[in-house]
C-alpha cells in the first residue's frame, strides 16, 4: 500500500520569491557613478556641482562668508531624453580644500578598489588667480595618485591595470564628431587604432579619468585698460587688451594643455552661462560611461561587438573662443600645442614637470622647474601677507636683573638716600641692603646734637663755678663747726646733666643722645633748668638759700 501511493510533490524553496525578485533587479540595476570635484575655495564649484546634478544653486553658496562642509555630497538620478528610463545615478562630492583633514575624508566614501573604475576627478582652476594654476594641478594631480594607489593589495593592483587599459583604449580610438549628423553610436571605433603621442598619458598609472575646469573664463576678456590688478587677474599683467595679452593667455593655455596631454586629461573653460556648463556636463557623463577595453581575442574566434557609450559627446574641440575652450582627451598633440603659439616648446615643458614632481630635486637657482618658468610667465599677484617682525630672543632674567643691578650700583644718584647721606662719606652704601654706619649722618639729627652740645657746654661751665664756691663756703663751715640746713621744702638742687666737663667729654654719642633725651622727659625745658641754677647761686652767696650760717 505504501508503495502505491503517488509520491508528494517538493516543497518550494523558501526563498523563491527573493530570488527572483533578486534577479530582476540585478537585470535593471541602475549604475552608480561618482564625479569628486577639487580646488581651492571659492573657485566655483559648487555652480559646477549644480550643473552636473541639474539643480539650482543654492543660496547659501552663494554668500561670501558661509562655511563649506568637510566634504560636501549630493546626487541625482540622469535620465534619457524622453526622461523615462533611469540610465545611471550620479554622486558629487566637493572638497573644499587641499587641506590633510579634508582630504583624508576621502578613501572613507571613495574606497579606490570600489570606485575607482567608476569615478571621474575633476581638478577645478579659477581664472581670477591665474598664477595658481601649476600650484594647484601639482597639488592635486600629486593627490590622486596618492589616493589611486590605496593600500596597495593585489586586487587592487588589478583593478588599476584594467583601469589604464580602457583610459588607454579610449584615448587611441578617439575620433573627432562630425558637426553636420550626431552619430547614433559612440565615437569610439574599434577599427581605428592609432598610437598613442609622445607625452601622452605617460603619468597616471591608475587611468582616473581627469577634466581639468578653469572657470570664470569670461573675464580673461574684461575690457580693463588700467594697469593694476583686475577681478580678472590678468589685468594687472598688461595695460588693457593687445599682442602681449594674447600671448600670455595663449601660453596659459598651452602650459595646461601640456600637462593635461601627460595625464590623459582634458581641458574645459566655462563661464556662467548655462551652454558651457551643459557642454562640461555631457563630457563628463561621456567619460563616466566609457565600456571596458576588450580582451585579448583567441585564435579563430569571432570580434566582439563593440559596447556602445550610452552618453555620446558630440560636440567638436575649440581653441580659439577663450571663454568656451573645449579639449577633449585623446584629441590633443605636440603639434597642436605648438601652432597655438610659436616658441613654445611641450617637450621643454614637459620635462619641467617631471623635474618639480621629482622628490630628490632641491630648490635652488639652477633649477629650472615648471613652477620656475609658470612664475615668469604670469607673475604673482595675490594678496601677500605682512612679514612677520624679527624674531627677538630674550635675555635670560636673572642676567637682566644682574646686568641692571651692577649698572644702577654705579650710579649714586639712584639711591633715594642720597639726599640724607654726608657727600664727605666714601663709604658707598648698596641699592638695597642693610643700613651702613654712615646712615647716621642725618641733617636732621647732626642738628640737634650741636645743639645739645652747645648747651651742655654754658650748664656745665655754670655748674663748675657753683660747685667751686659752694665748696669754698661747705669748707670754711666746717673749720668753725656751723651746721648746715636745708631751706624747709625745697631739697637742694643739682646739676641734671653732667657735673664736670671732665665727664661729659668721656661720653659717646649715644650715650649723649640718651642723657639729653632723659633730661627732656624730666625738666620742662632747657631754659628752667638754667634759671633754677642762677637761683641757686644767687641764695647760696646771699644766705637765702635756708641753711643758718652761726658762723
Amino acid at each position: 500500500m505504501e508503495g502505491s501511493r503517488p509520491a508528494t510533490p517538493e516543497a518550494p524553496p523558501e526563498n523563491l520569491w527573493s530570488s527572483i525578485l533578486d534577479s530582476v533587479s540585478s537585470s535593471r540595476s541602475i549604475p552608480s557613478k561618482q564625479v569628486l570635484l577639487l580646488g581651492p575655495s571659492s573657485s566655483g564649484k559648487s555652480v559646477l556641482a549644480s550643473a552636473l546634478l541639474q539643480k539650482p544653486v543654492a543660496e547659501e553658496s552663494k554668500d561670501e562668508t558661509r562655511s563649506d562642509f568637510a566634504l560636501g555630497y549630493d546626487w541625482a538620478d540622469i535620465r534619457d531624453d524622453g526622461d523615462e528610463d533611469t540610465l545611471a545615478r550620479l554622486s558629487v562630492y566637493t572638497v573644499p580644500s587641499d587641506a590633510i583633514a579634508y582630504t583624508s575624508l576621502i578613501p572613507h566614501f571613495l574606497p579606490p578598489r570600489v570606485s575607482l573604475p567608476h569615478t571621474l576627478v575633476m581638478i577645478v582652476l579659477d581664472w581670477t588667480r591665474p598664477w595658481t594654476f601649476v600650484d594647484n594641478l601639482q597639488t592635486w594631480l600629486k593627490w590622486v595618485e596618492m589616493w589611486a594607489k590605496g593600500d596597495g593589495s593585489r586586487d587592487l593592483d588589478i583593478v588599476r591595470e584594467e583601469n589604464h587599459e580602457r583610459l588607454q583604449h579610449h584615448l587611441q580610438h578617439y575620433t573627432e564628431p562630425s558637426v553636420d549628423a550626431v552619430p547614433a553610436t559612440s565615437n569610439i571605433s574599434s577599427n581605428t587604432v592609432l598610437p598613442l603621442g609622445p607625452g601622452t598619458l605617460t603619468h597616471n598609472s591608475a587611468g582616473v579619468p581627469i577634466i581639468v575646469v578653469c572657470t570664470k573664463s569670461d573675464l580673461i576678456d574684461e575690457g580693463n585698460d588700467l594697469v593694476g590688478a583686475s577681478s580678472s587677474g590678468m589685468g594687472g599683467m598688461v595695460k588693457g587688451k593687445g599682442g602681449e595679452w594674447e600671448e600670455r593667455t595663449d601660453g596659459v593655455m598651452q602650459v595646461l594643455r601640456t600637462i593635461c596631454l601627460k595625464y590623459g586629461a582634458s581641458l574645459f573653460y566655462t563661464t556662467q552661462q548655462p551652454n558651457t556648463l551643459l557642454v562640461l556636463r555631457q563630457y563628463a557623463l561621456h567619460l563616466l560611461s566609457i565600456p571596458p577595453a576588450p580582451s585579448p581575442m583567441a585564435s579563430g574566434s569571432e570580434a566582439p561587438a563593440p559596447l556602445r557609450n550610452p552618453f555620446v559627446f558630440h560636440y567638436k574641440p575649440n581653441t580659439l573662443d577663450r571663454d568656451r575652450i573645449v579639449v577633449p582627451a585623446g584629441w590633443d598633440s605636440w603639434g597642436k600645442i605648438g601652432v597655438l603659439r610659436e616658441g613654445f616648446e611641450a617637450k621643454v615643458w614637459g620635462e619641467a614637470w617631471e623635474a618639480d614632481l621629482d622628490a630628490d630635486v632641491m630648490e635652488s637657482e639652477d633649477h629650472a622647474g615648471a613652477k620656475k618658468m609658470y612664475k615668469m610667465l604670469v607673475p604673482d599677484q595675490g594678496a601677500k601677507s605682512p612679514p612677520l617682525p624679527p624674531f627677538n630672543a630674550p635675555m635670560a632674567e636673572q642676567a637682566f636683573l644682574a646686568k641692571h643691578y651692577d649698572e644702577n650700583a654705579k650710579k649714586p644718584d639712584r639711591d633715594p638716600r642720597g639726599a640724607f647721606r654726608n657727600p664727605t662719606d666714601t663709604a658707598a652704601a648698596g641699592i638695597v641692603g642693610p643700613l651702613g654706619s654712615s646712615s647716621f649722618n642725618l641733617p636732621t639729627v647732626e642738628r640737634a646734637l650741636s645743639e645739645m652740645e652747645a648747651g651742655m657746654g654754658m650748664a656745665s661751665s655754670l655748674n663748675t663755678s657753683t660747685t667751686a664756691d659752694g665748696a669754698r663756703r661747705l669748707s670754711q663751715r666746717a673749720a668753725t663747726g656751723a651746721n648746715v640746713t636745708t631751706h624747709v621744702g625745697r631739697p637742694p638742687s643739682s646739676p641734671t646733666i653732667g657735673t664736670s666737663p671732665s665727664s661729659t667729654g668721656g661720653q659717646t654719642q649715644h650715650e649723649v643722645l640718651q642723657n639729653f633725651f632723659q633730661s627732656l622727659l624730666s625738666s620742662r625745658d632747657r631754659g628752667g633748668t638754667s634759671a633754677t641754677a642762677k637761683s641757686m647761686g644767687s641764695k647760696t652767696n646771699g644766705n637765702t638759700s635756708g641753711t643758718d650760717d652761726t658762723s
